[in-house]
Formats: structure tokens, sequence, C-alpha cells
């Protein structure tokens, strides 16, 4: 069997990946790009990032409506102008500069912002945390692909359950941003939509399953999950 170039035991296993990626995301609050992300590409570079990014899209609706009672409309409306701001400062950093170095810069911060979390510092939940975390995050998407690990240091002390209703909504915004600016420039097209089919049925089990996952998150492991998806992250763009 062959769908546009694909194997069936390729698209299997770009489906178990997505499966996997959307388990930890929907019990965490993130965690499909980095997961999911580096096993697609081995598969199938075109999978990324247009169609995983258009998946998670469902992903991140799903989550966020599924708690939609514990969103914040005002905080949320606050992160999403971070988002725009820091988009657009991001698009312009990168024409300006270039991408050559910028990576590892962004690791380097993402992991002191780590650092001074572990040590008790953390990006506050209320209207300037959450401008200045969702600006960052559009920054970081723009220049590394990467709008998860700026966004969710706010919610490392917040209850799971508004954690992933809030990341869900921030996310679901944010990744039709990104597909939407991949179109403009003439990188999301057929070939990525057929791929973006083939990870759908992932994004639905590993949302199904995620709830088994859930019985073992409460405020502890989130922050923990939180701060070592985010190291992970920056060691990687750090060593790229």
């Amino acid at each position: 069997m062959n769908f546009d170039g694909l194997t069936l035991a390729t698209m299997l296993a770009a489906a178990g990946a997505m499966a996997l990626g959307s388990a930890f995301q929907a019990a965490l609050g993130m965690g499909v790009a980095l997961m999911a992300a580096p096993l697609l590409a081995l598969l199938d570079p075109a999978f990324v990032p247009g169609p995983m990014l258009l998946a998670a899209t469902l992903l991140a609706a799903l989550m966020a409506y599924g708690e939609r009672e514990a969103l914040d409309q005002r905080m949320l409306g606050i992160s999403y102008v971070g988002l725009a701001a820091g988009t657009v400062a991001g698009a312009f950093v990168l024409q300006a500069l270039g991408a050559a170095h910028l990576e590892r810069v962004i690791g380097a911060v993402i992991l002191v912002a780590v650092a001074l979390s572990l040590f008790g510092v953390s990006v506050a939940a209320n209207a300037r945390g959450l401008l200045a975390a969702g600006g960052a995050s559009g920054v970081m998407g723009v220049l590394a692909g990467l709008h998860g690990p700026a966004i969710s240091l706010a919610f490392q002390h917040a209850d799971p359950k508004k954690a992933r209703a809030m990341l869900g909504a921030y996310f679901t915004v944010a990744y039709l941003s990104a597909v939407a600016a991949l179109a403009l420039v003439g990188s999301f097209g057929a070939p990525e939509l057929a791929r973006t089919v083939v990870l759908l049925p992932g994004v639905v089990i590993g949302f199904a399953t995620a709830p088994l996952a859930r019985r073992y998150v409460d405020r502890r492991v989130l922050r923990a999950g939180i701060l070592g998806v985010a190291a992970v992250s920056g060691l990687i763009l750090l060593v790229k």
C-alpha cells in the first residue's frame, strides 16, 4: 500500500509517533513537538513542521474545549497579544540577522529560565507575566519552531486542568498562525495536507489515551514535566 509516496509502514510509524506526542501533550499541556518532531523528521522530513503543526492544532483545540470551564478569557487574550507581538518581532529579527546562531541563543535562554525556576524564580501567571511569556513564545516559535517552553513556564505552578486548558487554547492559535505563515511563503500545500491526514489518527488515539496518564499528573508532576520538556528543548537548540 502506498499513499502519496508513503508506505504503509511509514504511515503507521508516523501515526504512532504522533499518538505518543499527543498523549503526552494532552496529559501535561505541552510536548507534542518535542516528542514527535524528531521521529517524524526521520521517517519523512516533509512531515515537519507544517503537517505536524496542523495536526497538533486539532489536539490543542480538543484540549481547550474539553476543559473550557477552566479557561481565563482575559488572561488568554493577553497571552495572544504577546504572541502576536512576539511573532512580528521574531520575523523582523530573523530577517535582519538570519538564523545561524539564534537557535543556540534561544536554547541558552530557555536553560537559564529553567535554572531560575528550579531556584524558585518563575514567570507569574498574571497580565504582565503572560504578556512577556507570550511575546517570548512568539519569538521562539518563529526562530526555532518552539512555542511551548516560554509560555508553559507561566503555568508550572497552576492547577493541571487550568494549565491544559490555557495551553490548549494558546497553542490552537499559535499553531494555526505558524501554518498560515508557512502557506504564505509556499511551504505548505497539497503534499503537506496529505501528510497531515496521515497524522490525524495518531492525534485521536493520543487524546483518547491521555486520561490514563492524567491520573498521575498533579501540580508537582506538572511542574517537573514542564521544566523537563523546556530543558530538553533548550539543550536540543543549544547543540544543533
